[in-house]
Protein backbone atom coordinates (compact mmCIF):
# COMPACT_ATOMS: atom_id res chain seq x y z
CA UNK A 1 0.00 0.00 0.00
CA UNK A 2 1.50 2.94 -1.30
CA UNK A 3 1.53 5.88 2.06
CA UNK A 4 -0.33 8.86 1.43
CA UNK A 5 2.80 11.30 1.33
CA UNK A 6 4.77 8.97 -1.62
CA UNK A 7 1.08 8.86 -3.83
CA UNK A 8 0.87 13.06 -3.31
CA UNK A 9 4.74 12.67 -4.69
CA UNK A 10 3.19 9.98 -7.98
CA UNK A 11 0.69 12.60 -8.92
CA UNK A 12 2.84 15.73 -8.97
CA UNK A 13 5.41 14.17 -10.63
CA UNK A 14 2.69 12.71 -13.54
CA UNK A 15 0.85 16.25 -13.58
CA UNK A 16 4.12 17.99 -14.07
CA UNK A 17 4.15 17.36 -18.24
CA UNK A 18 1.15 18.55 -18.47
CA UNK A 19 1.33 21.63 -16.87
CA UNK A 20 4.32 21.96 -17.98
CA UNK A 21 2.97 21.89 -21.54
CA UNK A 22 0.19 24.73 -20.37
CA UNK A 23 2.61 26.83 -18.93
CA UNK A 24 4.69 27.37 -21.53
CA UNK A 25 2.53 28.10 -23.69
CA UNK A 26 -0.03 30.15 -22.06
CA UNK A 27 0.62 33.31 -23.34
CA UNK A 28 -0.25 32.39 -27.07
CA UNK A 29 -3.70 32.58 -28.67
CA UNK A 30 -6.40 29.98 -27.64
CA UNK A 31 -6.22 28.45 -30.44
CA UNK A 32 -2.52 28.37 -30.66
CA UNK A 33 -2.38 26.88 -26.80
CA UNK A 34 -4.65 23.82 -28.30
CA UNK A 35 -2.82 22.97 -31.08
CA UNK A 36 0.55 23.13 -28.96
CA UNK A 37 -1.08 20.97 -26.84
CA UNK A 38 -2.19 18.76 -29.18
CA UNK A 39 1.55 18.64 -30.97
CA UNK A 40 2.83 17.53 -27.48
CA UNK A 41 0.62 14.74 -26.87
CA UNK A 42 0.62 13.48 -30.76
CA UNK A 43 4.61 13.36 -30.09
CA UNK A 44 4.02 10.79 -26.92
CA UNK A 45 1.79 9.31 -28.54
CA UNK A 46 4.89 8.51 -31.16
CA UNK A 47 7.85 8.49 -29.06
CA UNK A 48 6.44 7.05 -25.28
CA UNK A 49 6.23 3.60 -25.55
CA UNK A 50 3.41 2.72 -23.06
CA UNK A 51 0.94 4.69 -24.76
CA UNK A 52 2.17 3.50 -28.45
CA UNK A 53 1.50 -0.16 -27.27
CA UNK A 54 -1.53 0.88 -25.50
CA UNK A 55 -3.41 2.21 -28.18
CA UNK A 56 -1.97 -0.39 -30.68
CA UNK A 57 -3.18 -2.84 -28.10
CA UNK A 58 -6.93 -1.43 -27.97
CA UNK A 59 -6.83 -0.91 -32.42
CA UNK A 60 -5.24 -3.70 -33.33
CA UNK A 61 -9.26 -5.29 -31.84
CA UNK A 62 -10.93 -3.34 -34.94
CA UNK A 63 -8.15 -2.73 -37.30
CA UNK A 64 -6.71 -6.09 -37.60
CA UNK A 65 -6.42 -5.72 -41.23
CA UNK A 66 -4.49 -2.59 -40.68
CA UNK A 67 -0.63 -2.30 -41.11
CA UNK A 68 1.24 -1.66 -37.55
CA UNK A 69 2.74 1.20 -39.29
CA UNK A 70 -0.98 2.77 -40.20
CA UNK A 71 -2.15 2.20 -36.86
CA UNK A 72 0.74 4.07 -35.18
CA UNK A 73 0.27 7.18 -37.47
CA UNK A 74 -3.58 6.81 -36.54
CA UNK A 75 -2.35 7.27 -33.14
CA UNK A 76 -0.32 10.14 -33.76
CA UNK A 77 -3.30 12.00 -35.15
CA UNK A 78 -5.82 10.12 -32.21
CA UNK A 79 -2.86 11.93 -29.85
CA UNK A 80 -3.24 15.71 -31.56
CA UNK A 81 -6.90 15.39 -31.52
CA UNK A 82 -7.13 14.58 -27.47
CA UNK A 83 -4.24 16.83 -26.55
CA UNK A 84 -6.45 19.69 -28.10
CA UNK A 85 -9.81 18.34 -26.48
CA UNK A 86 -8.33 18.32 -23.27
CA UNK A 87 -6.82 21.70 -23.49
CA UNK A 88 -10.50 23.02 -24.55
CA UNK A 89 -11.96 21.22 -21.34
CA UNK A 90 -9.50 22.75 -19.43
CA UNK A 91 -10.61 25.78 -20.71
CA UNK A 92 -14.09 25.56 -20.63
CA UNK A 93 -15.36 29.02 -19.79
CA UNK A 94 -13.55 30.63 -22.64
CA UNK A 95 -14.38 27.36 -25.12
CA UNK A 96 -17.91 28.07 -24.61
CA UNK A 97 -18.21 31.59 -25.87
CA UNK A 98 -16.89 30.67 -29.23
CA UNK A 99 -20.02 30.49 -30.96
CA UNK A 100 -18.44 30.81 -34.33
CA UNK A 101 -16.85 27.57 -34.35
CA UNK A 102 -19.93 25.23 -33.44
CA UNK A 103 -22.74 23.96 -36.67
CA UNK A 104 -25.74 22.26 -35.02
CA UNK A 105 -27.91 19.86 -37.07
CA UNK A 106 -30.45 16.88 -36.37
CA UNK A 107 -33.56 16.54 -35.60
CA UNK A 108 -32.51 15.89 -31.74
CA UNK A 109 -31.96 19.33 -31.13
CA UNK A 110 -35.99 20.09 -31.91
CA UNK A 111 -36.77 17.02 -29.62
CA UNK A 112 -34.54 18.30 -27.06
CA UNK A 113 -36.41 22.28 -26.68
CA UNK A 114 -39.96 20.20 -27.14
CA UNK A 115 -38.66 18.14 -24.47
CA UNK A 116 -38.02 21.20 -22.39
CA UNK A 117 -40.78 23.13 -22.97
CA UNK A 118 -43.13 20.22 -21.75
CA UNK A 119 -41.08 20.36 -18.54
CA UNK A 120 -39.80 17.17 -19.12
CA UNK A 121 -35.81 16.68 -18.80
CA UNK A 122 -33.49 14.87 -20.98
CA UNK A 123 -30.75 12.26 -21.60
CA UNK A 124 -27.86 13.49 -23.88
CA UNK A 125 -25.54 10.24 -24.71
CA UNK A 126 -22.16 10.25 -26.25
CA UNK A 127 -18.63 9.17 -25.91
CA UNK A 128 -14.60 10.43 -25.72
CA UNK A 129 -15.10 11.31 -29.61
CA UNK A 130 -14.42 14.91 -31.49
CA UNK A 131 -15.25 17.75 -28.40
CA UNK A 132 -18.23 16.23 -26.61
CA UNK A 133 -18.12 19.19 -24.92
CA UNK A 134 -18.98 21.06 -27.76
CA UNK A 135 -22.74 19.20 -27.29
CA UNK A 136 -23.19 21.37 -24.09
CA UNK A 137 -21.97 24.27 -26.07
CA UNK A 138 -24.62 24.06 -28.20
CA UNK A 139 -27.27 23.52 -25.73
CA UNK A 140 -26.21 26.36 -24.17
CA UNK A 141 -26.58 28.36 -27.26
CA UNK A 142 -29.83 27.49 -27.32
CA UNK A 143 -30.76 28.80 -23.83
CA UNK A 144 -30.60 25.63 -22.38
CA UNK A 145 -28.47 24.04 -19.38
CA UNK A 146 -26.90 20.36 -19.84
CA UNK A 147 -25.24 18.76 -16.89
CA UNK A 148 -23.02 16.01 -16.45
CA UNK A 149 -21.69 12.90 -15.27
CA UNK A 150 -18.15 12.30 -14.87
CA UNK A 151 -15.66 9.53 -13.37
CA UNK A 152 -13.39 11.71 -10.84
CA UNK A 153 -9.98 11.18 -11.80
CA UNK A 154 -7.60 9.64 -9.05
CA UNK A 155 -5.03 12.45 -9.83
CA UNK A 156 -6.08 15.47 -7.50
CA UNK A 157 -4.43 17.59 -9.66
CA UNK A 158 -6.20 16.53 -12.90
CA UNK A 159 -9.42 15.79 -10.73
CA UNK A 160 -9.32 19.67 -9.97
CA UNK A 161 -9.09 21.01 -13.13
CA UNK A 162 -11.08 18.70 -14.95
CA UNK A 163 -13.79 19.57 -12.65
CA UNK A 164 -13.24 23.11 -12.85
CA UNK A 165 -13.88 22.76 -16.66
CA UNK A 166 -16.75 20.40 -16.88
CA UNK A 167 -18.61 22.92 -14.53
CA UNK A 168 -17.94 25.75 -16.85
CA UNK A 169 -19.82 24.58 -19.72
CA UNK A 170 -23.27 23.53 -17.39
CA UNK A 171 -24.11 22.24 -13.53
CA UNK A 172 -24.95 20.03 -12.43
CA UNK A 173 -21.70 18.03 -12.10
CA UNK A 174 -22.26 14.31 -10.92
CA UNK A 175 -19.82 12.11 -9.84
CA UNK A 176 -20.67 8.01 -10.65
CA UNK A 177 -21.99 6.75 -7.64
CA UNK A 178 -25.05 5.96 -5.41
CA UNK A 179 -24.73 9.62 -4.47
CA UNK A 180 -24.43 11.47 -7.41
CA UNK A 181 -27.12 8.93 -8.66
CA UNK A 182 -29.57 10.29 -6.60
CA UNK A 183 -28.56 14.10 -7.58
CA UNK A 184 -28.96 12.73 -11.44
CA UNK A 185 -32.42 11.04 -10.52
CA UNK A 186 -33.42 14.23 -8.91
CA UNK A 187 -31.97 16.51 -11.94
CA UNK A 188 -33.94 15.12 -14.85
CA UNK A 189 -37.43 14.29 -12.70
CA UNK A 190 -37.10 18.57 -12.22
CA UNK A 191 -36.93 19.01 -15.77
CA UNK A 192 -33.07 19.33 -16.47
CA UNK A 193 -30.90 17.86 -19.22
CA UNK A 194 -28.21 15.34 -18.29
CA UNK A 195 -25.32 14.49 -20.80
CA UNK A 196 -23.32 10.98 -20.32
CA UNK A 197 -20.40 9.73 -21.90
CA UNK A 198 -21.40 6.15 -22.29
CA UNK A 199 -18.42 4.69 -23.77
CA UNK A 200 -16.26 3.26 -20.70
CA UNK A 201 -16.45 -0.38 -19.22
CA UNK A 202 -18.74 -0.62 -16.46
CA UNK A 203 -17.89 -3.79 -14.60
CA UNK A 204 -21.72 -4.30 -13.79
CA UNK A 205 -23.15 -3.51 -17.12
CA UNK A 206 -23.89 -6.16 -19.93
CA UNK A 207 -22.21 -7.73 -23.08
CA UNK A 208 -23.27 -5.40 -25.86
CA UNK A 209 -21.06 -5.07 -29.50
CA UNK A 210 -19.54 -1.83 -29.68
CA UNK A 211 -17.46 -1.82 -32.87
CA UNK A 212 -18.34 -4.94 -33.51
CA UNK A 213 -17.07 -6.24 -30.48
CA UNK A 214 -18.66 -7.62 -27.14
CA UNK A 215 -18.16 -4.64 -24.32
CA UNK A 216 -19.69 -4.67 -21.21
CA UNK A 217 -22.13 -1.49 -20.97
CA UNK A 218 -23.95 0.21 -18.63
CA UNK A 219 -27.97 0.52 -19.36
CA UNK A 220 -28.27 3.35 -16.53
CA UNK A 221 -29.54 5.59 -19.70
CA UNK A 222 -31.67 3.84 -21.01
CA UNK A 223 -33.22 3.03 -18.26
CA UNK A 224 -33.63 6.45 -16.55
CA UNK A 225 -35.10 7.38 -20.15
CA UNK A 226 -37.76 4.15 -19.66
CA UNK A 227 -38.81 4.57 -16.20
CA UNK A 228 -39.14 8.50 -16.81
CA UNK A 229 -40.32 8.89 -20.41
CA UNK A 230 -37.63 10.87 -21.40
CA UNK A 231 -36.04 11.17 -24.42
CA UNK A 232 -32.54 9.68 -24.99
CA UNK A 233 -30.59 11.82 -27.78
CA UNK A 234 -27.31 10.68 -29.33
CA UNK A 235 -25.01 14.06 -30.10
CA UNK A 236 -21.77 14.41 -31.39
CA UNK A 237 -18.87 17.13 -31.75
CA UNK A 238 -17.20 16.23 -34.62
CA UNK A 239 -13.99 18.02 -35.28
CA UNK A 240 -14.16 19.90 -38.36
CA UNK A 241 -11.67 22.56 -40.92
CA UNK A 242 -8.64 21.01 -39.64
CA UNK A 243 -9.64 21.09 -35.91
CA UNK A 244 -10.92 24.36 -35.53
CA UNK A 245 -14.66 24.23 -35.80
CA UNK A 246 -17.25 21.46 -34.91
CA UNK A 247 -20.25 20.11 -36.50
CA UNK A 248 -22.83 19.31 -33.49
CA UNK A 249 -25.01 16.78 -34.42
CA UNK A 250 -28.33 15.79 -32.40
CA UNK A 251 -29.74 12.69 -33.48
CA UNK A 252 -33.59 11.39 -33.21
CA UNK A 253 -34.00 10.37 -29.99
CA UNK A 254 -33.74 6.13 -29.89
CA UNK A 255 -37.20 4.55 -29.49
CA UNK A 256 -38.16 3.15 -26.28
CA UNK A 257 -38.26 -0.32 -26.45
CA UNK A 258 -35.90 -2.39 -23.82
CA UNK A 259 -32.43 -0.97 -22.41
CA UNK A 260 -30.48 -3.48 -23.46
CA UNK A 261 -32.03 -2.72 -27.24
CA UNK A 262 -31.91 1.00 -27.03
CA UNK A 263 -27.87 0.89 -25.57
CA UNK A 264 -26.98 -0.76 -28.31
CA UNK A 265 -28.62 1.08 -30.74
CA UNK A 266 -26.70 4.15 -29.24
CA UNK A 267 -23.46 1.46 -29.46
CA UNK A 268 -24.33 1.46 -32.79
CA UNK A 269 -24.71 5.11 -33.46
CA UNK A 270 -21.31 5.91 -31.69
CA UNK A 271 -19.41 2.81 -33.79
CA UNK A 272 -20.50 4.44 -36.92
CA UNK A 273 -19.31 7.55 -35.60
CA UNK A 274 -15.92 6.45 -34.73
CA UNK A 275 -15.61 4.14 -38.18
CA UNK A 276 -16.00 7.30 -40.43
CA UNK A 277 -13.47 9.43 -37.86
CA UNK A 278 -11.26 6.73 -35.79
CA UNK A 279 -8.95 9.23 -35.01
CA UNK A 280 -11.21 11.23 -32.92
CA UNK A 281 -12.25 9.15 -30.62
CA UNK A 282 -10.22 7.97 -27.65
CA UNK A 283 -8.84 4.92 -28.03
CA UNK A 284 -7.11 4.60 -24.27
CA UNK A 285 -10.11 3.66 -22.54
CA UNK A 286 -9.53 0.10 -22.18
CA UNK A 287 -12.92 -0.73 -23.65
CA UNK A 288 -12.30 -4.59 -23.73
CA UNK A 289 -9.62 -5.28 -21.92
CA UNK A 290 -8.90 -4.91 -17.99
CA UNK A 291 -8.33 -2.15 -15.44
Amino acid sequence: MLSTSLKSVLHHARYFPLWSALTINRWRAFDLQSRALGTACGTVMRWFPPARHRFDREARRVFSDMKRSDRAKLGQRMGRQMGRTLFEIYHDAEFQTQHHKFRSSGPGLDALKAANAAGKGAIIVSGHFGQWEAVRAVIRMHGLESGAVYRPHKNRHYARRILAGIEAGGRPILATGRVGTGGLVRHLRDGGIISILLDEKYAEGVRIPFLGIDALTSLAAAQLALKYDLPMIPAYGTRVDDGNAFQVDFEAPIPHSDSVTMTRAFNDSLSARIMANPEQWYWMLRRWGVE
